[in-house]
């Protein structure tokens, strides 16, 4: 498979037909392909788009594409971003060409898709116990050599289930054991001891081979830049005994990976610190979110904030929405709701108001909560705005951004639509 699936694959993105389907694009271009709407290089704002609509920053985005490939090459991390944030394969090749070494996905329908568009290397941070699942990464791996597939073992159950669905295959699966974040987290294995007996039981089995460990720092109970340092350690750490007790005898690298959009620092850290093993290691990095940033939960959790000299993320989306009531001089309603943009972190900032082709501020202006279909706005005296006024919201949670488009404009900073990102969620 490879570059040359996903260069057809994306070639009919570009070929299907703008329709009903996808929210926001304008209602005169019906019929056109994607491209070729592509190409008239409409204005979002006087070529004919309906609101609600969301744009995504194509100088921002390219930024933040650069910024993390020149993060990973510094540290010395491989990279494999989240796919789940976007589930968007114009995007997931766009991370590849800028330097990762996969793409993360958590659930099997997301494995489907990006084996659709060509994705070679896939990393699926969740233990995998569905049988029909399995057998079709199996079918996968028999049918493509190149195809290399890594995933979650938390349990001796789990092994057990995925053994017995994988008898037949002829090439076993790797798999890499998760260790816990603590009590209370999510998933993975509590102690050294149980992570041992897990690894005692892949090691009893034909189908599955154990390529090293992994886990989720963004667990860690009460997480600070101690606890999650600590943790790491212990992830690290349990490289090291696996490898001492010669665990990953006959393969060609250990897999140690580790690292959401919050603590990628701390993984960098404590990475750098793995002492030399049999084997060369590779430091697999899973962050996410700063493909498109935000201007919510990661803007305030993203590690630059505390290693400004790194650089910094650019929040990549906004969505435009018009104001279609202004019952009262203090309350005001947008035509766009939880249908539209991300609400499960915060609510949308309102940023910026557009009235006859002229930006400002929102000065007075707070979304205050969402209908299905509505953005509450409260508006303070100084707001200046009117029935008809297009409202520019910054997002929270990019991951819950994503999911409710299926067709996002690519704009650059002047409003000209250059392409369009497809989704599959």
């Amino acid at each position: 498979m490879g570059a040359d699936t996903a260069a057809a694959q994306l070639a009919a993105l570009t070929a299907d037909r703008v329709d009903h389907r996808f929210k926001g694009l304008p209602p005169d271009a019906a019929g056109l392909t994607v491209g070729e709407l592509a190409a008239q290089r409409r204005s979002l704002f006087t070529d004919g788009f309906t609101t609600p609509v969301l744009a995504l920053s194509a100088e921002r985005l390219q930024h933040n594409l650069e910024l993390m490939e020149t993060y990973a090459t510094r540290h010395g991390l491989a990279f494999a971003p989240h796919g789940k944030t976007s589930m968007a394969p114009q995007l997931f090749w766009k991370q590849i060409e800028h330097g990762a070494w996969g793409i993360t996905l958590a659930v099997p329908h997301q494995v489907r898709v990006a084996r659709e568009f060509g994705i070679d290397r896939i990393f699926l941070a969740n233990e995998l116990v569905d049988a029909a699942a399995l057998r079709w990464i199996a079918s996968e791996l028999a049918r493509d050599a190149g195809f290399r597939f890594v995933c979650y073992v938390d349990s001796v159950r789990g092994v057990q289930l995925m053994d017995a669905a994988l008898r037949e295959t002829a090439r076993p699966v790797d798999v890499v054991v998760e260790l816990a974040a603590g009590e209370g987290a999510r998933t993975g294995v509590r102690t050294e001891t149980d992570c041992a007996a897990v690894a005692d039981a892949v090691a009893a089995t034909a189908t599955l081979r154990l390529v090293g460990v992994a886990g989720y720092e963004g667990e860690v109970p009460q997480a600070d830049p101690e606890r999650v340092h600590a943790w790491l350690r212990r992830l690290t750490g349990l490289a090291v005994d696996f490898d001492k007790a010669g665990r990953f005898s006959g393969l060609e690298e250990i897999v140690v990976s580790a690292g959401g959009s919050a603590w990628f620092d701390a993984v960098a850290d404590v990475f750098a610190e793995i002492p030399e093993l049999s084997l060369p290691v590779l430091k697999l990095l899973r962050s996410g979110a700063y493909v498109s940033h935000d201007d919510g939960h990661y803007r305030r959790l993203t590690p630059f904030a505390r290693v400004p000299e790194e650089g910094a993320l650019h929040p990549a989306f906004r969505l435009w929405a018009q104001v279609v009531s202004r019952p009262s001089p203090e309350q005001a309603f947008a035509n766009a709701g939880k249908r539209d943009a991300a609400y499960d972190l915060d609510l949308p900032e309102a940023q910026v108001v557009r009235r006859d082709g002229t930006e400002r501020p929102a000065t007075g202006i707070t979304v205050t909560g969402l209908s299905d279909q509505h953005a509450w706005i409260r508006t303070a005296p100084e707001a200046d705005l009117r029935v008809g006024d297009w409202l520019g919201m910054g997002l929270s949670h990019p991951c819950t951004s994503f999911d409710k488009w299926q067709l996002i404009p690519l704009v650059e900073a002047d409003g000209t639509v250059v392409d369009y990102v497809r989704t599959f969620f």
